[in-house]
Parts: structure tokens; sequence; C-alpha cells
């Protein structure tokens, strides 16, 4: 019986696409590097395959990072109600898995007018409230 995947699996996949993406690699790339094909990558960041500790050790060092960097903050027991430090919000992890939104985000920072920042939030707001 094949054991199934859970949130945290696709956590830490989110993290190796975000990470991959953020310094331009493919997923053909990774696969050549990792002695696999761009299908088991896509199924490894989308969380339907659970990565082995020793590939993530394998694919930690070929994006850069220390191991840690796929763990840091995944709590492996629901917190209880209380004082307890709210998880991050999907759409972040969303949006730092998409070229696009990498780009947007590296852009937005490097504007230092907080006027232009604010026009900017003010036109993506109305943009978003037409579009719906």
């Amino acid at each position: 019986m094949k054991k199934s995947t859970s949130s945290i699996d696709k956590e830490i996949g989110s993290r190796v696409r975000m990470r991959r993406i953020s310094i331009g690699m493919s997923q053909e790339k990774l696969g050549d590097m990792l002695g696999l094909t761009f299908q088991q990558v896509q199924k490894y960041e989308k969380g339907t395959n659970r990565i082995s500790v020793a590939r993530l050790v394998d694919i930690a060092k070929i994006l850069g990072v220390d191991i840690h960097f796929f763990f840091n903050g995944i709590k492996s027991i629901k917190p209880e109600s209380g004082f307890a430090e709210q998880e991050t919000p999907p759409y972040i992890t969303g949006v730092m898995s998409t070229p696009e939104g990498l780009q947007l985000i590296r852009t937005f920072t490097s504007i230092k007018n907080q006027k232009v920042r604010k026009s900017i939030v003010q036109l993506v707001s109305t943009i978003a409230a037409e579009s719906d």
C-alpha cells in the first residue's frame, strides 16, 4: 500500500520550487543533476511524491541552501489555540513559488519612495477588485 503524502510534504515541495525558481533553475536542470526526470521533480514540488531525507540533502546542496531551509517554521503538530504563532498564510508561499511573484517582490522592494510604493499597492488593489 502506497503511503500518502501530507501537508508537510507539500510545504517542503513548495520550498524546493521557490528556491529553484529564485535561482533561475529549471525543473529539467534540477532533475538532470539528481538523475531524475523533470516529471519526478514536478511531483516532489507539488507534494505528490514524498522526498526522502537523502534526496532532500542532495537537493539542498544543488540549490545552495542548508537542509534547515526546507524545515524552518514547519510544525509537526497543530498548535493549540492561544498564544501560538500563526502559520504563514498559504498565499505567501503561492506567490513566492511563481517566477512572476518573485519578480514582483524583488522589484517592489527595490522601490525606496514610500509614496510610489503606496500608489502601486492602490493600483494593484484596484485591478484585483475589477477582475472579480
